[in-house]
Order: structure tokens, then C-alpha cells, then sequence
């Protein structure tokens, strides 16, 4: 799940993704605005299948949030 979340990642923001590691912070690491995060969101509901509650991502943070946060909605 991790890479395929770095490979997103990569779709909205130009970073090495060997750089991205589950420390990184969206805003201040990455270079994500709030158009790009919740545009990768998005894709991210349909990559992941999951939903995302609004109030809940944002506090998301870092990588590791969202990854903490997509594994404990995932189905089955």
C-alpha cells in the first residue's frame, strides 16, 4: 500500500519517491496544496477502496497518517 500511495503521490507533486518516506508531511515535505491533497484523495477513495471522511483526513498530516488511516477503513 505504500507504494502505490508514493506512486500517487508522484502524480500531483514533482518529488523523488524514494524520498517520500511515511514521515513525510504532505504541505511542508511534499509540496501539496489543498487543491492537490484533495484531489489525490480523491483517487486515492477509488485506488484504495475506501471512503474518506473529510473531518477525519484532515488530520492527516504526514504519509504515515494516511496509511494508518486507509488501513483501518479497509474492507474485508
Amino acid at each position: 500500500m505504500f507504494d502505490k500511495l508514493k506512486e500517487l503521490i508522484c502524480q500531483y507533486v514533482e518529488v523523488d519517491p524514494d524520498t517520500i518516506t511515511k514521515e513525510s508531511r504532505f504541505i511542508e515535505d511534499l509540496g501539496f496544496n489543498s487543491y492537490d491533497i484533495m484531489c489525490m484523495l480523491g483517487d486515492a477513495e477509488s485506488e484504495f477502496d475506501v471512503e474518506i471522511e473529510e473531518e477525519e483526513i484532515m488530520k492527516c498530516k504526514t504519509v504515515g497518517d494516511l496509511l494508518s488511516y486507509f488501513g483501518g477503513q479497509e474492507n474485508g
